[in-house]
């Protein structure tokens, strides 16, 4: 079984969010039950291009309307991933010390075209093609309409949706830049009136996954106003929860950590990096600590942050930190309680790998009060970690966390308000008082099995399914 995958991310080669977790792992534990599972994304102007030589092994010219593009497809001259990955090179468009930008029609389109061209040269083409968010959304349009395609319509195509929110919009005036199709068709490339590339795939793949199952219901009711059209597809419609990548997020093995551990040594271990985070950001080790770690967006609830924080610290003892960044007001606010609650609160912003895994390692708590969480792996890593979730219910979040009310493991709230994380933290705090039930928990949850194996599994299920 040949799979092959198509993304704007992959981990560890440029990653923006949870895309690249799920790239960089899934194929690599789809190899691992047997498939032949390959990634081809762009070739961006970043630390891992620059730090791996790379040998090309296509040339060819791609049309964008009335341009005539060259690209190449290369390769890494050593296997650096435990799959074959390809890069789309294309001088000033896709060269790029960023992902994503505000105007990524052409990019994104020049790349796709690149993709299925490269795929009418291979001898051994693949057997599914498997694509991932809006960014490769109109690969499933070309496949089945484009002229220059026909010969690929018969390779099944699968859509991953992660993220609803964003679905690639752009004008009817940029038609004339995808491969020549019957312009008849061109209502499977409209939704609303406008050109929609995540529209377009969940009408022409053949099926379509969101990356939990709550997050396809969901979608159903809200998914920025393609509710109607997820209702119409269900019939091919399946959610699939995500995995982590349990070799790489592993607190024994974890090259990050300050302090490595297992079962076993998880009191000794874990107390080691809640040490080293609360003497370089001024905390008390002997509180409870809670953290944020993550994008400083509405979808992640981080605007009431500084809120959640100034009600939480009054007069509670607990120490918070918080990783990421994002909104600047926020990031500005985050930063402005530090010197009024010195030894109880910090913040960084930025991204920092190493010390995320730290904090994952060295935190009682995790917050994630997201209004919108296709599926979540902050929840995975941290239950992997002997770290407690505190979660709001929405789609993976709710697929993933049960409340310790109902026999469960974390601490769950309903609503994204500053009441509701704070009450949330109260209850944290009891439970971090019942010393036994506390330390008893952490063991527990460590054991819950987040592995990509079973999610891989699901995949190739899926594919089969279709034949």
């Amino acid at each position: 079984m040949r799979i092959l995958h198509v993304s704007a991310e992959c981990y560890p080669v440029a990653k923006v969010g949870g895309l690249a977790d799920v790239v960089g792992a899934l194929p690599k534990y789809q190899n691992g039950l047997g498939a032949k599972s390959a990634v081809i994304m762009p070739f961006y102007n970043n630390s891992f291009s620059k730090k791996h030589n790379f040998k090309s092994t296509h040339e060819g010219i791609l049309i964008l309307g009335n341009q005539r593009i060259p690209y190449q497809v290369l390769q890494t001259e050593q296997a650096v991933l435990e799959f074959d990955i390809y890069f789309v090179h294309i001088e000033h468009l896709l060269y790029q010390d960023y992902v994503y930008s505000s105007n990524d029609m052409d990019r994104f389109l020049a790349f796709q075209i690149a993709v299925m061209n490269w795929i009418l040269t291979l001898d051994k083409k693949p057997d599914y093609i498997h694509c991932h968010d809006h960014h490769t959304g109109l690969i499933p349009f070309m496949a089945q309409e484009s002229y220059n395609y026909q010969s690929l319509n018969n390779i099944p195509i699968i859509t991953t949706i992660h993220n609803a929110q964003y679905q690639g919009w752009f004008g009817h005036e940029n038609l004339y830049k995808i491969p020549e199709f019957n312009i008849k068709q061109v209502g499977l490339l409209d939704w609303k009136g406008i050109v929609n590339p995540l529209a377009a795939a969940i009408k022409c793949a053949w099926r379509v996954t969101t990356v939990s199952p709550s997050y396809m219901e969901e979608l159903k009711l809200r998914a920025n106003g393609l509710e109607s059209l997820l209702r119409a597809e269900s019939g091919k419609c399946v959610g699939i929860l995500n995995g982590i990548d349990s070799k790489v997020w592993n607190p024994e093995t974890d090259d990050y950590l300050i302090k490595n551990y297992k079962k076993s040594t998880l009191q000794a271990g874990k107390l080691g990096n809640k040490k080293w985070l609360c003497q370089q950001f001024d905390l008390d080790a002997s509180k409870p600590l809670f953290v944020f770690i993550g994008r400083l967006v509405g979808e992640k609830g981080a605007e009431l942050l500084p809120a959640i924080c100034y009600e939480a610290l009054k007069n509670r003892q607990i120490s918070v930190l918080v990783l990421g960044s994002g909104d600047k007001t926020t990031e500005s606010q985050l930063m402005s309680l530090i010197p009024h609650y010195k030894g109880n609160y910090n913040a960084f912003i930025g991204y920092d790998e190493r010390l995320s895994h730290i904090m994952y390692a060295g935190a009682d708590f995790l917050l994630m009060p997201s209004r919108v969480e296709p599926c979540g792996l902050n929840q995975m890593y941290s239950l992997r970690y002997g770290t407690v979730p505190i979660v709001r219910r929405i789609g993976g979040l709710k697929d993933t966390v049960i409340d310790i009310g109902d026999g469960g493991f974390g601490i769950c709230h309903n609503q994204v308000s500053v009441s509701d994380v704070v009450y949330s933290i109260d209850r944290a705090v009891d439970f971090y008082n019942n010393t036994t039930a506390f330390r008893k928990n952490r063991k527990r949850i460590m054991e819950i099995d987040h592995s990509w194996n079973v999610s891989a599994q699901a995949y190739i299920n899926l594919y089969k399914s279709i034949n």
